[in-house]
């Protein structure tokens, strides 16, 4: 679990290393997430020469097996938030209604940008196979 921990860990920090060398408007956890998805789909799809190259721990499931335990336990994530929450009422009471229209605006925004591209992705597809 360390093991994968680690390279969890290890692609964030590329990620950041990345985004803030290079200047791209994109968070460094999410380049580090692009990379270990990468490495991931480079090392399931040349499986034997993974087992060939990389250590015992990249490759019999120990990462997957940390991904597992981040996310069984993804919950306590969230304890801060909702304490830094109940810490500020006075914003919430002040600004709640905003807030409330903000998050519905944001949501609805997101499901329709992401139905517009899920239908855009599969006519693309379809036009691709007639072809």
């Amino acid at each position: 679990m360390i093991i994968g921990l680690t390279l969890i860990l290890a692609a964030q920090l590329l990620g950041e290393a990345l985004a803030r060398a290079s200047g791209i408007p994109v968070p460094g956890p999410v380049i580090g997430m692009a990379l270990l998805l990468v490495f991931l789909v480079v090392r399931d799809r040349y499986a034997r020469a993974a087992a060939r190259v990389l250590p015992p721990p990249l490759v019999n499931g120990q990462l997957e097996g940390a991904g597992r335990g981040l996310l069984a336990n993804l919950s306590l994530m969230f304890v801060p938030a909702g304490a830094g929450i109940v810490g500020r009422l006075d914003v919430l009471a002040a600004h709640g209604a905003a807030l409330g229209v903000i998050v519905v605006v944001s949501t609805v925004t997101t499901l329709a940008a992401t139905a517009l591209t899920f239908v855009a992705v599969s006519r693309w597809l379809r036009a691709g196979e007639g072809a």
